[in-house]
């Protein structure tokens, strides 16, 4: 699948740290706000919703390739890597949106989340299908 961009923003001079560049949380935050944008593409909030379902992020291994400092343009980028039977996995990258430079990445597992039983869901057909739409081989 192509990358679809997810997160557009800059790194404020109070992300960073006393060392001068953006702090952890700040990534982890980044990389929040991009899930949100790529899972409403494979199931709008508000179906979900009807649905008494949601997202569980349940893995996250980050990346630091190259330190943010203040006043950097971001952009993340997300790849579909995988639908499995209840989970879902993707790659965020996060560059400089003027440079491209790599400044890390976030391989993410999110199941879909049954809210009033608290377990794991299977993905509907609907989530395949526009898994598949968005360039998804499997």
């Amino acid at each position: 699948m192509a990358a679809v961009e997810t997160y557009r923003g800059v790194a404020y001079p109070w992300n960073c740290d006393s060392m001068g560049h953006m702090n952890t949380q700040f990534y982890a935050a980044l990389y929040d706000g991009a899930a949100f944008h790529l899972l409403s593409m494979l199931a709008p909030y508000n179906e979900l919703k009807e649905k008494g379902l949601g997202w569980a992020d349940v893995k996250q291994v980050i990346e630091y390739k190259h330190e943010v400092r203040a006043g950097a343009l971001l952009v993340v980028r997300t790849t579909l890597k995988r639908l499995g039977n209840k989970s879902t996995e993707y790659l965020h990258e996060l560059c400089n949106a003027e440079t491209g430079e790599l400044h890390g990445t976030s391989l993410q597992t999110t199941v879909l989340f049954d809210l009033n039983a608290r377990a794991a869901a299977p993905l509907t057909d609907e989530i395949r299908r526009r898994g598949r739409a968005l360039g998804l081989e499997a």
